[in-house]
């Protein structure tokens, strides 16, 4: 069943009186629990469509539809609601606030809902005990290595239980064993879990924990080098 829908989807930039096009009239379907990697050179428009699909940033044309709502028509202040209850943002770098603990930066996304200390905390402490890092709460940034860092960034995306993850470069800032290890937990939270995971990656031996790959070469599909979904064991 399809989750998410892009028409000829168009991103397009002025500088000076050139107009940049990272992306250029995309047609392209994501079903409901699909593992998706997206791979091409820089400037391919792979983060832009992550973007666009996290609602980070809206197209200048096409249509881009997510159960049924056409996210592109939401107002800022919609659009915000509607990214905090169904989008979970992984960060190459992490983007942890290095003054919180980790159970404080896990906390965040979940300020903007109406829900108790209580509550918050059960959902905090369920999201740490996914990624196994429960036992690092109070541990602040700068005490924890890459690859635990990545986990408390990924417990703090799926602490409000998003539909939706979109991970940018999640492995790209790690060594070989932490990033098996990070890629593993994906891998996980789509197969056990049910997120719909899309990834944008360098990295040819993370797309073999994806469903299917497909290649951006200039705001495009290219369909040549695009993989057909398959399944996979690790």
């Amino acid at each position: 069943m399809t989750l998410i829908e892009c028409r000829k989807l168009t991103r397009e930039y002025s500088k000076g009186e050139t107009i940049i096009r990272p992306l250029d009239q995309l047609d392209l379907e994501i079903d409901h629990g699909d593992f998706l990697a997206l791979m091409g050179p820089s400037g391919s428009g792979k983060t832009t469509l992550l973007n666009l699909i996290a609602g980070i940033d809206t197209p200048t044309s096409g249509s881009l539809i997510i159960e049924g709502v056409d996210i592109g028509t939401l107002s800022r202040n919609k659009l915000a609601a509607w990214r905090s209850r169904h989008i979970g943002y992984v960060f190459q770098l992490y983007n942890l606030v290095p003054v919180l603990t980790a159970y404080e930066n896990v906390e965040l996304p979940l300020l903007l809902h109406p829900l108790s200390r209580k509550e918050r905390h059960k959902q905090i402490m369920s999201a740490l005990d996914r990624v196994g890092i429960a036992d690092r709460e109070r541990h602040y940034p700068r005490q924890l290595s890459g690859g635990q860092e990545q986990r408390v960034a990924i417990a703090r995306a799926i602490v409000t239980d998003p539909k939706i993850i979109v991970a940018d470069e999640p492995t790209g800032d790690l060594d070989k064993q932490s990033a098996h290890s990070v890629m593993l937990l994906l891998q996980e939270l789509n197969d056990d879990v049910g997120k719909t995971i899309i990834m944008v990656t360098h990295d040819p031996k993370s797309t073999d924990y994806a469903k299917r790959t497909l290649h951006l070469d200039k705001g495009r599909l290219d369909e040549a080098n695009s993989n057909a979904p398959v399944e996979v064991t690790v």
